[in-house]
């Protein structure tokens, strides 16, 4: 295996990564309209994500910067491309930090209501975004032979990337509630895993839909493996939290979003961005990559980084392991 099928392989676990994590927070988010009662609840939906929110982010920043350094021509076309899509993903980001860092900064109730406002929809955008944004990578956009891309905005709305949107978005909130009847106590944990149970069976219907399209579009053996992988992960997640076993819910949801990234992943390889207009424009592991000597250096960083991260990363989330409730929060505010 070559450097750059290495490095190929580092980003799709980057990915994996972000979703997995991003993702369950993204759910909580939308969860404060769909979930909470009132603004107890609230504070309860958004001081299950507090301490690891802002961590979950660095996954994608280590893919972000881990595809300009690898993949520069992939990284060039892909930001070029989707410029206003991944733009609007940035600004929902900035702004769901600043909502969480602001909304308890005033008492008063519009104020809070406002930025309540701004993390629900800050959080449902990027998690449609996110699934229209993987969905015309794997699908291929107009590429021409110079690697760039001549399609306009509204070639990216088409119906396969928007039903990946919504797989996406489904997903995120389903991880979400489980996340929330793991990490809370009391009636708020038991709306939570009953959600759970119909999210999940949408999310099941939209995701067989994708995956089989994406299948018989690119598919290959390996790819239908993850796919099997996925859909029987996602059927033992819904049973697990409606059995009230909110742990092995949150692992098998976890492990459905692993393998939905693999298969797009496993689907799109070699290329990175196939090109609709001639597949001998395609951008590949090969002509989009960095030099051996670039990738080289990488691997040493990423050797020493990523262990590190992982170890604070999961410290983080054995301190803030317990469960939470209404009970837990002094006021209103």
């Amino acid at each position: 295996m070559e450097l750059h099928d290495v490095w190929f392989v580092l980003i799709a676990v980057l990915w994996t990564g972000y979703f997995f994590l991003e993702g369950f927070d993204f759910g909580v988010g939308v969860l404060t309209k769909l979930l909470a009662r009132d603004r107890p609840e609230k504070r309860v939906l958004i001081n299950t994500i507090g301490p690891v929110w802002d961590g979950n982010e660095v996954w994608l920043l280590t893919a972000g910067g881990a595809t300009f350094a690898a993949f520069p021509e992939w990284y060039a076309t892909l930001f070029s491309g989707f410029y206003l899509p991944l733009l609007l993903i940035l600004v929902c980001l900035i702004v769901r930090g600043v909502a969480f860092e602001y909304r308890a900064k005033r008492p008063e109730e519009n104020w809070q209501r406002n930025w309540e406002q701004a993390i629900f929809w800050t959080s449902l955008i990027p998690a449609f975004l996110w699934g229209v944004a993987f969905g015309n990578i794997v699908r291929g956009v107009k590429i021409d032979q110079g690697m760039e891309y001549v399609g306009t905005f509204w070639d990216l709305l088409n119906p396969y990337a928007l039903l990946g949107g919504l797989v996406t978005l489904t997903l995120f909130t389903f991880h979400g509630t489980v996340f929330t009847a793991l990490k809370t106590v009391g009636d708020i944990r038991d709306r939570a895993r009953a959600l759970a149970v119909k999210l999940g069976v949408v999310t099941a219907g939209l995701a067989l839909v994708f995956l089989i399209w994406t299948q018989i579009d690119s598919g290959d053996g390996w790819s239908f493996a993850a796919l099997l992988i996925a859909a029987v992960s996602l059927v033992g997640a819904i049973g697990a939290v409606r059995a009230g076993r909110e742990g092995w819910s949150f692992g098998l949801s976890g492990v459905t979003i692993a393998a939905a990234v693999a298969m797009l992943f496993l689907a799109l390889f070699p290329n990175v961005m196939p090109s609709s207009l001639d597949p001998a424009w395609s951008l590949t592991v090969t002509n989009a990559s960095s030099s051996p000597y670039t990738l080289k250096i990488m691997t040493w960083c990423a050797a020493v980084a990523t262990p590190l991260v992982l170890l604070y990363q999961g410290w983080t989330y054995w301190v803030f392991r317990k469960r939470i409730g209404t009970q837990h929060i002094a006021d209103a505010h």
